[in-house]
């Protein structure tokens, strides 16, 4: 563990059995049809692999990707597997806290509140979102005895069979199209990855610059946690500072101005990926998901709509309304480009980090054209 003056930054242990206690419970199967589940999600994996590859033709014929594990999980082991993953990206952060704590007031107050806290509101944090997640490529995944990973250190992905099986339930489609639709998703994170070699160690540096540009001085943090409070409950906000809907997230809050600039390149990342996953997903489903047309139309409503006003008022704390709109905004780019330039046009945003698009490339596919193809075609 991680110490502060003896006592623990995050007790992690803490963080699982925390969100394994509160984390809902799934939907009632019999044991018979849960070993069906998963065999068939297992199976749906093995063969999107081909699916996404020929559709996106991201990997050369011939050449052989990086393997990496397939794992359907429970919630439990979502949650452990995250935990992991935390564990490990924020390492250095917790370092750098514990080197810079020293004497001074913050410090105190830090060492107060302790792991103990800071993992019971992780725990909290994950039971809230295991339930949730249908599947996850975990990119930086450390190997476990239980949760094996790619050999180098990274890479697995993660298919959390009880909350497909209660999506699919409560959207009332077909499951086993179900089933296969949501694999073609997570296998096209998976093909990014491992298609684009590059890519992982990019995003690693782009998240430790990210982590190492945060002020470590609690105080700060406190001071920013009361203006978030504030903004919340209804309080005057900075000017300029209003989101598309009227307020930033907790995580926008928190943030340094210069990790708003990091922030800004990793969400154009994260639209592209996640869009490009969800155009991949569509642009396959014809072919082999019969009724793709009927679950993409529940299922976008389901997202728009949210779970509860609970649900929705902690997508917007978290930032997770982000994540929804970097689906779409990342969806629209992806579509635009590859209408515009076609399949192997649009591949040319693997090439390295400076074809990536910007956040403003976004919302306008044809500027990043001009500049990746026009340029480079001149």
């Amino acid at each position: 563990m991680t110490r502060i003056g003896g006592a623990e930054m995050v007790d992690w242990n803490l963080a699982v059995a925390t969100a394994t206690r509160f984390v809902r419970p799934g939907p009632e199967i019999s044991r018979e049809e849960a070993r069906a589940v998963v065999a068939e999600l297992r199976r749906h994996a093995k063969a999107s692999e081909e699916h996404v590859r020929s559709y996106t033709r991201m990997i050369p014929e011939g050449h052989e990707p990086e393997d990496t594990p397939v794992l359907v999980v429970d919630r439990a082991g979502w949650i452990r597997a995250n935990v992991a993953g935390f564990r490990a990206l924020l390492g250095p952060l917790l370092d750098k806290m514990r080197d810079r704590r020293g004497n001074g007031p913050g410090g105190a107050v830090l060492g107060a509140v302790g792991g103990k806290v800071t993992g019971v509101e992780l725990g909290m944090l994950l039971s809230f979102l295991s339930s949730r997640i249908l599947g996850q490529y975990e990119t930086f995944a450390p190997a476990g005895r239980e949760l094996p990973a790619s050999a180098n250190g990274g890479g697995r992905l993660l298919l959390v069979a009880p909350n497909i099986v209660h999506v699919e339930r409560e959207l009332d489609v077909d499951p086993h199209d179900f089933r296969l639709w949501v694999a073609l998703h997570e296998e096209t994170h998976r093909t990014q990855f491992t298609g684009v070699p590059w890519l992982r160690d990019h995003l690693r540096g782009e998240i430790q610059t990210f982590l190492d540009e945060t002020d470590v001085d609690p105080m700060t943090v406190l001071e920013r946690l009361r203006e978030a409070a504030q903004t919340f409950a209804g309080g005057s906000r900075p000017e300029g500072e209003t989101g598309e809907e009227g307020g930033r997230s907790l995580v926008e809050i928190v943030q340094t101005p210069a990790q708003r600039e990091v922030l800004g390149r990793l969400t154009a990342v994260m639209s592209l990926l996640e869009g490009h996953a969800d155009f991949v997903m569509d642009g396959v489903g014809p072919e082999v998901v019969g009724s793709v047309t009927e679950i993409r139309e529940k299922f976008q409503e389901r997202r728009a709509r949210g779970a509860s006003r609970l649900d929705l008022a902690l997508r917007k704390l978290l930032g997770l309304d982000a994540k929804l709109r970097q689906y779409r905004d990342g969806e629209k780019f992806v579509r635009a480009v590859v209408q515009e330039v076609g399949m192997d046009g649009f591949n040319r945003v693997w090439t390295s980090p400076n074809t990536l698009p910007t956040k403003a490339e976004i919302a306008a596919p044809g500027d990043w054209v001009a500049r990746v193809h026009r340029k480079a075609d001149s």
